[in-house]
């Protein structure tokens, strides 16, 4: 798997479509003119390919959020075909190594959003995950949940006791994975997306802490 990342403004038309008909097998409604925005809000775009075919791309971001290093996945998709987690982790791999340059010898938030609990799988390694099953959420983590629900524009949709994001029909930005071969973890994860409506596009808001030894030992994703 070949993996690139480079600044969205270096994004060309031409690539905008070859994202888009990778897209159009997912059905998650991400069309040009949807990731045409995506170029203009997030900073980065890493791309997956295997001998130059497109298998999965990522918008992101690494910034601060009131202090702290954090690693944001504003929209990503990936093939169906067999190798949809060697893209999932390939491009989360390419994400981590950016993460500890940028923000060496410290803990990274990672957050994102996600309609299914496939997605969980590009998290996997990540410390103290929230939402997750049997946890009931500290005030704090209630409060970065909202944090992230500001960052994503979503934060007047949120419940931060669930973290659902309350959708309004249209595509939104997530990390979509949907393999063809459903991950174990699916199932014991699926507790937490019973409160998403699909026709309305709801979404949960997801989070957890890359460690730093974790990122400087290359250790992610596990």
């Amino acid at each position: 798997m070949d993996v690139a990342t480079k600044d969205c403004t270096a994004l060309s038309d031409a690539e905008l479509v070859e994202l888009a008909d990778l897209c159009a097998e997912n059905c998650n409604g991400y069309e040009v003119g949807f990731l045409s925005k995506q170029r203009e809000e997030w900073v980065l775009v890493t791309h997956a390919r295997e001998q130059n075919k497109l298998r999965g791309f990522a918008f992101s971001t690494l910034e601060r959020i009131g202090g702290t290093p954090s690693l944001l996945v504003g929209v990503a998709s990936f093939t169906r075909t067999s190798v949809a987690e060697q893209a999932l982790k390939s491009i989360m791999r390419d994400l981590f190594r950016r993460a500890v340059l940028a923000f060496p010898d410290e803990d990274v938030l990672v957050g994102t959003r996600m309609a299914n609990a496939a997605s969980f799988r590009g998290f996997t390694g990540l410390s103290d995950v929230v939402p997750r099953p049997g946890h009931k959420p500290s005030g704090e983590e209630r409060a970065w949940g909202r944090r992230l629900a500001k960052r994503f524009g979503v934060d007047g949709q949120l419940d931060d006791r669930v973290f659902v994001v309350r959708g309004d029909a249209s595509p939104t930005g997530m990390l979509d994975y949907t393999p063809r071969k459903v991950p174990a973890l699916a199932a014991k994860l699926a507790e937490l997306f019973t409160p998403l409506e699909g026709s309305r596009r709801d979404t949960l808001v997801v989070f957890g802490w890359a460690m730093a030894e974790d990122l400087a030992a290359g250790s992610l994703p596990k």
